[in-house]
């Protein structure tokens, strides 16, 4: 039987700038990881926990506050946005 998985992790695209990618690199070598994806997870967790629990609860309370067709239209808008984003390529 296979084993549950004390953490379910999403996977997301974070852009960093090069001199951070560097930096965090060298942090997970020196600590023996294959990649820092736990070095960012620890970066995240030690922002939301300096971050205020009135302000958290207040961010937290909007989770799902929109209906099926406004957050269809959030993400067309979204797509549409992202298409005309500019790229460095």
């Amino acid at each position: 039987m296979a084993q549950v998985l004390a953490c379910i992790c999403m996977r997301t695209t974070v852009e960093i700038r090069e001199e951070q990618r560097i930096a965090l690199a060298a942090i997970a070598a020196k600590r023996g990881l294959r990649g820092y994806s736990e070095l960012v997870q620890e970066a995240i967790d030690a922002y939301l926990s300096s971050t205020t629990g009135d302000d958290l609860d207040a961010l937290l309370t909007l989770r799902g506050s929109l209906g099926a067709e406004q957050a269809d239209a959030l993400e067309r808008r979204i797509a549409e946005a992202w298409s005309s984003w500019p790229t460095d390529s």
